[in-house]
């Protein structure tokens, strides 16, 4: 059997529930995942998604950094994050502007901590001034 390295213990990222989960590290590579009995959320119960769904973790073809596709052509480019969000900040003013608040709409994501999708919501209605906001919690 492998004795990890380390073992991480977190939160898992599929869905808005919680579990708890421990990684378990050997070479700076996950190479199992299993649930925690400490708590109340999953008492050490996993679906098959937070049990078995990293191996995207170390994926070649996973993006590390953001990208700028140029508007006329294909062609992306990698950027700072600085540049990538302010691109984005600038796109979505203009279509506010020439468009109406309306013809944006913000689609969160069951990834996404409770948090993080109620400051999306937050955006999204006092930023934006839309209230076209859904969240897809389907798995």
């Amino acid at each position: 059997m492998i004795t990890p390295d380390r073992t991480i213990h977190t939160t898992c990222p599929y869905c808005g529930v919680g579990c708890q989960i421990n990684l378990h590290i050997k070479d700076e590579m996950v190479y199992r995942v299993d649930g925690r009995f400490d708590n109340n959320v999953n008492r050490g119960m996993l679906c098959v998604k937070g049990r078995f769904g990293y191996d995207y973790i170390h994926a070649p073809d996973r993006l590390t950094r953001p990208f700028i596709r140029a508007q006329r052509t294909a062609a992306r480019q990698a950027t700072s994050w600085d540049t990538a969000l302010n691109a984005v900040a600038r796109r979505l003013y203009k279509i506010r502007e020439q468009y109406g608040s309306d013809s944006i709409a913000i689609l969160t994501s069951a990834k996404c901590t409770n948090e993080e999708n109620y400051l999306l919501q937050k955006f999204s209605r006092a930023v934006i001034g839309t209230n076209n906001i859904d969240h897809c919690a389907r798995l």
